[in-house]
């Protein structure tokens, strides 16, 4: 496939599912946007247990998958609710009680640091993570931050892909993406900035002055997010985490970035309202 080929597919991935994701965003009730937020985390998960096993590291996946599809349906079910605590937390120390009864289970001790570690690190670092869109969309002005969310984040990886494609010339870190380059990091973190401003307008009064610092904060997480990510895969010795998005690879790697953006923004906004 050549790179123009490569490239408008990419495009056209990105519009179309840039699109839907706003939609349920913006005209669909709550309960679908969790829905949607549970079903990535299960294809993210499904995709993150693969390149462990690809390693050799022997995780309970099923557990895995079913446990980090239940966190946003039960972040769903509390809000609103009288009295409302955060669940979600007390789920995930249930769910690595549980991970070391399943270890208890088998024959072989052989792995069970690894095995619960990286279980347990697929629930955190995706099903709980992502998991915070939900609680953003529950907010006031609720749509709008989550639109806000990832406008900002992704548009940093847009810019530092297509500058850096440019311009790239000097590697960031070559041990853990060599296709990664200063120039196009610095491109991808003055897109955020410039996004987060035009956006401005849109966002509640007592963020509009926060526009700058938070698209500069946005650009260096969501960089980070995605070195995160390749670290990983480095690690496992695979390209992509998965070929379910035609020009992208899999679903961890188009929400590697939006990781730490999530949980960070929505105790932001917590913190200011």
């Amino acid at each position: 496939m050549g790179e123009g080929s490569a490239l408008r597919k990419r495009i056209i991935s990105s519009v179309l599912m840039t699109s839907l994701v706003f939609l349920i965003i913006f005209f669909f009730p709550t309960w679908v946007f969790a829905l949607l937020a549970s079903a990535l985390i299960g294809l993210s998960l499904h995709e993150f247990y693969a390149m462990a096993a690809k390693k050799g590291i022997f995780v309970y996946k099923h557990f895995g998958i079913s446990a980090g599809m239940l966190v946003p349906v039960i972040v769903y079910l509390q809000r609103g609710t009288v009295g409302y605590v955060d669940l979600d937390a007390a789920f995930i120390v249930l769910a690595c009680l549980f991970a070391f009864v399943l270890q208890f289970t088998r024959r072989d001790n052989s792995q069970a640091l690894m095995s619960i570690a990286v279980t347990m690190m697929g629930l955190l670092y995706i099903g709980w993570f992502l998991s915070f869109f939900v609680k953003l969309k529950f907010l006031p002005d609720g749509p709008v931050l989550v639109t806000y969310l990832i406008l900002v984040t992704k548009s940093s990886d847009i810019g530092a892909y297509f500058i850096g494609r440019r311009f790239g010339k000097k590697s960031l870190i070559p041990r853990i993406s060599p296709s990664k380059t200063i120039e196009g990091t610095i491109g991808g973190f003055g897109t955020s900035v410039c996004v987060s401003m035009a956006c401005a307008t849109f966002l509640p009064a007592y963020l509009r002055g926060h526009v700058v610092v938070l698209g500069a904060f946005f650009g260096v997480l969501s960089q980070v997010g995605d070195l995160a990510e390749s670290l990983l895969k480095r690690d496992c010795g695979v390209k992509d985490s998965g070929r379910k998005f035609s020009g992208f690879g899999g679903v961890l790697d188009m929400l590697d970035s939006l990781f730490f953006t999530a949980p960070i923004f929505y105790y932001y906004v917590v913190m200011l309202r």
